[in-house]
């Protein structure tokens, strides 16, 4: 793998520049974290498809503040397109990357043939607790994520000690922020707008988007398919990899992507 700047966001890739003949995943990880998140899905599906996950800005390695709206990020996301040509990009996104994955869908459909929304919604509200936390207890509010977002997993790992440490240095305004971009998230009366293959990927365990959100998802996008990752919480490609990944190759393969 390698871990890149490209046009002012930090790029984590299986390999670059990407294969042209072959369809590129770009992974796009939720309010709080990184690339980092996505290190075993770039690996595991590299030899199917071209596999790029990027920072959003303010985030991780990546130049320049962050966005408090989805269509900010989902721009940024359209711009990085133009400026790298990924070919045939997939957009694969958590939490509020699924927000700006169904953004790009609805709103730049002719640039993208299918789509994967996981642990999402087509309404994000955020209870005002949440945005309590962040603003006047930060480290209080990192050290809560993991019991909201994990449902398994050994909280001793280099791994998982790592995403606490990512949590921990994240920018209270940038999250706030994203928060805030989530908070007026709202596609409900959109979702038929879409009308490219969809995969919906939800943890049976998430408590951040229940799978009801799932559910809906799959009820209002005629093209969709939904796979619900059992034993999993609100960070399903880092608790059950083996499981994830075996739902994006099985859609991939059905669907001649």
């Amino acid at each position: 793998m390698e871990e890149r700047l490209e046009h002012g966001l930090g790029v984590l890739a299986d390999a670059w520049p990407p294969a042209s003949e072959k369809s590129t995943i770009l992974f796009i990880h939720g309010s709080v974290g990184s690339k980092s998140m996505w290190e075993e899905q770039v690996a595991a599906l590299s030899g199917r498809v071209n596999t790029v996950a990027i920072d959003l800005p303010g985030h991780g390695a990546s130049q320049g503040p962050g966005r408090d709206t989805v269509e900010g990020y989902a721009q940024v996301m359209l711009d990085f397109l133009d400026q790298t040509n990924l070919p045939n990009p997939i957009p694969c996104g958590l939490s509020i990357g699924g927000a700006i994955v169904q953004r790009l869908l609805i709103h730049a459909k002719e640039r993208f043939k299918s789509g994967i929304l996981v642990n999402t919604g087509a309404r994000l509200k955020v209870m005002p607790m949440i945005f309590d936390a962040i603003k006047d207890n930060f480290p209080g509010f990192a050290e809560m994520m993991p019991s909201m977002t994990v449902a398994s997993g050994d909280p001793d790992s280099e791994k998982w000690q790592r995403m606490a440490v990512e949590v921990k240095e994240s920018n209270p305004e940038v999250v706030y922020g994203n928060f805030k971009a989530c908070d007026a998230f709202d596609v409900m009366k959109d979702l038929q707008e879409i009308d490219v293959p969809v995969l919906i990927l939800a943890a049976e365990q998430d408590q951040m988007t229940p799978p009801k959100y799932g559910q809906y998802l799959k009820d209002n996008i005629r093209t969709a398919d939904l796979v619900t990752i059992p034993g999993a919480g609100h960070l399903s490609p880092v608790e059950k990899p083996t499981e994830f990944n075996e739902a994006i190759l099985d859609f991939l393969n059905r669907h001649g992507l």
